[in-house]
């Protein structure tokens, strides 16, 4: 899928997430029901740095255009070692390494120690990458006739305005996560619930997504998930545009709703 609707689904996601952590008597506050839905919907980018002309990689300048260089490297040295008979040869690591469940699960848990171990300044980092990957996706039409400075700047406010909302006693630093030492660990779970989610939005594109590495299927360790082909599209078909991103609004919305416990 394309970048506005992987950042739509990551927050329709979160939102979810909420709306059962309602029904389960373990509502979220709201600052970490809007800060979750803004992660998750930054880091349902995150997964495509190992492609130069994603949003991703030009959304932090030559930092980002780097990075996407190594991952790509990283990321094609690692299916070919890890490659079977069945698996295709290829020329990119593009949708290989970081479309996993152990890549997904990695983010997040790095994301959780950065919160952790980094103090305020872990929570800043992580709060700022994400609000400027949620900014390029969701507002992507706005973003891309902005300069980069400006989405930055947006980005970073909304980072520190987020975690002085979150500070405050009762605003959620401390949820699910209650010990002393914990707080912000929660903060992991947006960013590879956002990962997984793009995974899922790729599988259902005509390449489909090896997101069960490195869990072997018949002679493929890169078997590419998805659903029967005749119920595949092509990244930014009309079905994504005019079908997928209104129901991921519809059930942002509903989700929202849930999570606030204005609906039972």
């Amino acid at each position: 899928m394309m970048g506005p609707a992987h950042s739509l689904s990551g927050a329709a996601a979160w939102l979810g997430v909420g709306a059962g952590a309602a029904l389960l008597d373990r509502p979220m506050p709201w600052p970490v029901l809007l800060a979750g839905a803004l992660i998750c919907a930054g880091a349902a980018l995150a997964p495509d740095l190992d492609h130069k002309a994603a949003t991703i990689s030009r959304a932090f300048g030559p930092v980002s255009r780097t990075l996407c260089e190594v991952i790509d490297k990283l990321s094609y040295a690692t299916y070919k070692a890890t490659r079977m008979k069945g698996d295709p040869r290829r020329s990119g690591g593009h949708r290989t390494l970081t479309h996993t469940w152990p890549w997904a699960l990695l983010c997040g848990g790095g994301a959780a120690a950065a919160c952790v171990y980094g103090g305020r300044w872990g929570v800043l980092a992580v709060l700022f990458v994400h609000m400027v990957l949620a900014i390029e996706g969701l507002l992507w039409r706005h973003a891309r006739v902005s300069s980069d400075v400006l989405v930055w700047l947006l980005g970073a406010a909304s980072a520190w305005m987020l975690t002085e909302v979150l500070d405050k006693p009762g605003n959620g630093s401390g949820w699910l996560f209650e010990a002393e030492g914990q707080q912000y660990m929660w903060v992991g779970l947006p960013v590879a619930l956002g990962a997984l989610v793009h995974c899922l939005g790729d599988a259902l594109t005509v390449s489909g997504c090896p997101v069960l590495w490195p869990i072997p299927l018949g002679r493929k360790r890169w078997y590419p998930l998805g659903p029967p082909k005749a119920m595949r599209f092509r990244a930014g078909s009309w079905v994504e545009l005019k079908v997928l991103m209104p129901v991921f609004a519809a059930l942002g919305g509903v989700g929202a709703l849930a999570a606030l416990q204005l609906i039972g």
